[in-house]
């Protein structure tokens, strides 16, 4: 049964969406600006012979404020004539005898007698557009004008087709450049997917994403996608130092496991044939045998303990690293008895314990004793010290030279000084790597005088850490140990 199917989004559709919603945005915005300007315009236009219409009311109220109801002007068909006029009661009854040139309905009727507010409306004049204005005309006569209105209306027409056309360009010209927009700004995503195309297809993290002068690692970041860029290109550096830093440990676990399968081997060979070796040659090749067979199998362990990026959640416990301390320098004196070895621990109501796994702890502190015990001199001393925010280990043996200082921690690392002393240099880099997981920092200095001393600065515990088991490690401190 195949796996779901995951989509990947394509560059080209994001940038499609992203030219339809900037074109739909500047269409919108087109689109209403252009339909506002309309309405302005046209109203502009009507104002102005809603004006003269209210002018002419008045003027013909001035001249004819003593006459009846009557048809005052009538030429209004022509563009260039007055408005025509007319006043009318609002008793049908006392209608002139003269027809009148402007229609007279019942809210005409109604302005008249004052039972309704005067107003404007279209009509149509001998065939053509006209604008009426019905209004008072002194007591119980409402008098109506009316002018032709071409002229607005074909100016509202040409208002509207030239909008019309803004817009359209308008549109056109929206869809372009929303297109270049999110061309140029999905840029760094297009180069980023071909790049994360390229290193998927070669299994090459060497590759990195192009970012535009002054944008580059340090440089300014003003928007969201060059810092994605800039993120992704970090993320392929950490990417690579980490397939370096796997295919250098694979090559050198590989270099130090060589010689002791070979030995193996040897010795292997050699007890095929003990029947023909004498009995003391058979003890040391018997012996030497096993010797090489812990010292690969401790080897292997180390190397998958190095491997483990966090410690497993389920095995922390609450630390008492001062009953730890005194356990693990115990047990260093059994195997180191030609070094003295002075502890320097809090007393126990102010021992402050700390989350982690003990058997771990117990194997820093242990390769940090066993480290300066094996630099020692015969006769040598070994001092702890273990505060609440640090634990410091010391020895008076040679010290660390000056170039050796910066790769101490390195895998395999081994100075010109130890390669003759028993270890596979993977001790220290065990014992920074175990301090990190569990919030801690491990450092090497030369000490005052003679000596080394290391300096394991104690933090708040592991980060993020779920779940702790509550019980003390003093009641499984020799278990774990194991």
């Amino acid at each position: 049964m195949s796996g779901p199917t995951r989509f990947v989004p394509r560059p080209r559709r994001l940038r499609s969406r992203l030219a339809l919603a900037a074109s739909a945005a500047v269409v919108l915005v087109t689109v209403g600006v252009c339909t506002a300007a309309f309405f302005v315009l046209r109203y502009k236009l009507y104002q102005q012979v809603d004006q003269n219409l209210a002018q002419s009311a008045t003027l013909v109220a001035q001249q004819s404020r003593e006459d009846g109801p009557a048809v005052l002007r009538g030429e209004c068909r022509f563009l260039g004539a007055p408005a025509c006029a007319q006043t009318v009661p609002p008793d049908p009854a006392d209608d002139p005898a003269e027809p009148y040139v402007l229609p007279v309905s019942r809210a005409v009727r109604e302005v008249a007698a004052g039972r309704r507010a005067p107003y404007y409306r279209d009509t149509t004049v001998a065939g053509h557009p006209a604008r009426m204005l019905t209004t008072t005309f002194g007591d119980g006569t409402a008098v109506q004008v009316a002018l032709r209105s071409d002229v607005a209306e074909r100016g509202v027409h040409q208002a509207a087709w030239l909008l019309g056309g803004i817009g359209a360009a308008g549109v056109a010209v929206a869809g372009a450049l929303g297109y270049a927009v999110a061309r140029t700004g999905l840029a760094p995503v297009t180069r980023l997917t071909a790049t994360a195309e390229r290193v998927a297809a070669t299994r090459d993290p060497s590759h990195r994403i192009d970012l535009p002068a002054g944008r580059s690692s340090g440089g300014h970041r003003d928007d969201e996608v060059t810092r994605l860029a800039t993120t992704f290109n970090t993320m392929l550096d950490e990417l690579e130092r980490s397939v370096t830093a796997q295919r250098r440990l694979i090559a050198d676990a590989s270099h130090e496991l060589r010689t002791p399968l070979t030995a193996l081997r040897t010795n292997a060979e050699l007890l095929t044939r003990a029947d023909r070796l004498p009995a003391d040659r058979r003890e040391r090749a018997a012996g030497a045998l096993v010797r090489q067979l812990e010292d690969v199998t401790t080897l292997v362990n180390d190397l998958i303990e190095l491997a483990r990026d966090e410690e497993p959640q389920p095995l922390l416990e609450q630390v008492d690293l001062a009953a730890l301390t005194r356990h693990t320098v115990a047990r260093a004196r059994e195997r180191w008895p030609g070094v003295t070895f002075t502890l320097a621990v809090p007393s126990p109501r102010a021992a402050v314990p700390r989350p982690g796994i003990p058997s771990r702890l117990a194997r820093l502190l242990g390769n940090l004793l066993d480290n300066a015990a094996k630099f020692s001199p015969p006769g040598g001393t070994v001092e702890v010290v273990l505060t609440p925010r640090e634990l410091t280990v010391r020895d008076h043996g040679p010290g660390i030279a000056d170039q050796d200082l910066p790769h101490i921690f390195d895998r395999f690392y081994r100075a010109p000084s130890a390669r003759a002393l028993p270890g596979s240099g993977l001790g220290l880099a065990m014992a920074r790597q175990i301090a990190r997981t569990h919030g801690a920092e491990l450092t090497a200095e030369r000490a005052p005088g003679t000596g080394a001393l290391f300096r394991l600065a104690l933090g708040t515990g592991p980060p993020g850490r779920r779940q702790l088991l509550t019980s003390s490690w003093k009641s499984n401190a020799y278990r774990d140990a194991r």
